[in-house]
């Protein structure tokens, strides 16, 4: 039974309603500091922690709760006659409830003018220290961190004369430890991204030692083969507009293959923001490849144009649109096999019609245009680290290098398919036209393989090359590879450049006839 509670908060959302019921229930409140002083203003009954204590806080507050008083109150096991007579004899009360969260180290060291001293003055020590005292002793001592417990263990308290169970105790006590973990790791992630001079400014991206966060969503039947386990894990630290902030409406549980396809797809389709003629993008994806990409003035005439680009590999792909799917479209979309279609929202009707296709996964995504901090690649014993692919080449970042320069048309095409190459899997060729993809090679070994695999897309669609755009996501290493994509139909050509033959590629370019454009960005995806 919960009858002492101390509390020593730095974030006081709902702190004062949660004390003010605690009261009313007849626990003891306990407080430090600010805390204190909060509900003391507030007519609540509160004993200063420094009055049990029979010490004062010192040394600008970094020295309050270290103490046996306190400790020993949440340490001591209610069950071990040893414990209880060790803290009768020494004047020790237990505490049976803690509630805390700590400084805001993280929150600090996110601000520009942060100092090297700022963020060490929000190391919080008491904090963590009571935190895994607590927690240890989760048997005998209920520990929140989180405002959001607040309600729920109220109302458990009330249903129950004061007491909580074992199983909530031990779910707080979890949540604990990995906050705790989480917080070590931060203050490990930026004491070792600071170089000699301690100048915050000037801290490395990458730290010398380097912690990741991630709770569990979900474990899943098995991973990317039945043979494989599996579970999805979501950060800690939420990125707006990302994957892992799905709401699903319906359909079967997700699987690992559907979730690292849907990413692909959600990512891509992101890319492409409503424009001032408030066009509508869908993106259709297999494998975790574009097999469809287009633009239309609505959701329906989007994903027509998408599906056409390659019917045979749409089926049992991943749909998603940057608008929300509405009747029409959902009626369209419904007529193929589809294991997940995404959109920032559906309609109500758009809903309705998806009732009969239960197996259909529906999630709904807010869109957003925030990025991972790091993109992760796991090799054996190690990990690869970097920043992620967020570049956007604008038109006036290209260079026309061949002797005719493209139309204002073609231009357009070519940072369409800009656009698309950077989410193809490497070696990537992308023919455009008409804001829609008309042949996609990816993954090959070679690039005039993946030349010639996108015209065969194409002709197997029944779609025409002539006039169309190719992007290319690296540079053309020889002639052949552009040979092949004129000599299907493309009229311009946009590419990274670099090649030690780029003036071989830029003659044969003009030799073709063709507009020809350096990005100076290459977009490798492996």
């Amino acid at each position: 039974m919960i009858r002492t509670a101390l509390l020593s908060v730095s974030d006081k959302k709902g702190i004062l309603p949660f004390a003010q019921a605690l009261h009313e229930l007849g626990i003891k409140l306990i407080s430090t500091g600010g805390t204190a002083k909060l509900l003391s203003e507030n007519n609540l009954p509160v004993t200063e922690v420094a009055s049990i204590t029979k010490f004062p806080e010192m040394l600008d507050g970094r020295v309050k709760t270290l103490h046996p008083s306190v400790h020993g109150g949440l340490l001591a096991r209610r069950d071990s006659s040893e414990h209880m007579a060790a803290i009768k004899e020494h004047g020790i009360d237990t505490i049976d409830m803690l509630v805390i969260n700590l400084y805001p180290f993280n929150q600090t060291i996110s601000q520009d003018a942060c100092s090297f001293e700022d963020a060490i003055e929000n190391i919080d020590i008491g904090g963590p220290a009571m935190l895994r005292a607590a927690a240890k002793n989760h048997r005998d001592v209920t520990v929140l961190i989180s405002s959001d417990d607040y309600e729920p263990i109220l109302a458990e308290m009330r249903a129950n004369n004061n007491s909580v169970s074992y199983k909530t105790n031990l779910s707080l006590a979890k949540k604990v430890f990995s906050h705790t973990a989480q917080y070590d790791g931060s203050i490990a992630n930026y004491l070792s991204s600071l170089g000699d001079d301690l100048d915050h400014q000037k801290r490395s991206l990458y730290p010398e030692t380097l912690h990741f966060n991630f709770n569990k969503v979900q474990e899943m039947r098995y991973g990317e083969n039945p043979h494989q386990s599996a579970a999805f894990y979501r950060d800690t630290q939420p990125v707006t507009g990302a994957l892992a902030n799905y709401k699903q409406l319906q359909g079967k549980e997700l699987s690992y293959n559907n979730i690292a396809d849907s990413d692909a797809a959600w990512e891509c389709v992101k890319s492409f923001p409503n424009n001032a003629e408030n066009l509508a993008t869908c993106v259709i994806v297999k494998h975790a490849n574009p097999c469809g990409i287009a633009t239309g003035k609505n959701a329906l005439e989007a994903y027509q144009k998408a599906f056409k680009t390659d019917p045979s590999s749409a089926f049992g792909g991943i749909i998603t649109l940057n608008t929300p799917c509405d009747a029409i479209a959902a009626e369209a979309i419904s007529k193929q096999f589809v294991e997940v279609l995404i959109a920032p929202a559906f309609t109500p009707e758009a809903k309705a019609i998806f009732v009969s296709k239960q197996n259909v996964r529906l999630l709904e995504i807010p869109l957003g245009r925030d990025f991972n901090s790091f993109d992760l690649k796991r090799v054996g014993g190690g990990l690869l680290v970097q920043s992620p692919d967020f570049k956007n080449v604008l038109q006036t970042d290209l260079r026309v290098v061949t002797q005719r320069h493209p139309t204002a048309i073609e231009m357009n095409d070519m940072m369409f398919a800009w656009r698309v190459a950077k989410f193809v899997k490497s070696n990537a060729i992308v023919y455009c036209g008409n804001g829609m993809t008309l042949g996609i090679g990816a993954g090959q070994m070679s690039r005039v393989d993946s030349a010639r695999m996108a015209s065969i897309k194409a002709e197997n669609s029944g779609l025409s090359l002539a006039g169309s755009a190719v992007a290319s996501d690296a540079f053309f290493p020889f002639r052949d590879g552009l040979d092949v994509v004129v000599s299907a139909g493309a009229s311009c050509v946009i590419q990274p450049g670099g090649s030690m033959r780029d003036d071989e590629i830029i003659a044969a370019a003009n030799e073709h006839g063709i507009a020809m454009v350096f990005t100076g960005t290459r977009h490798f995806r492996h």
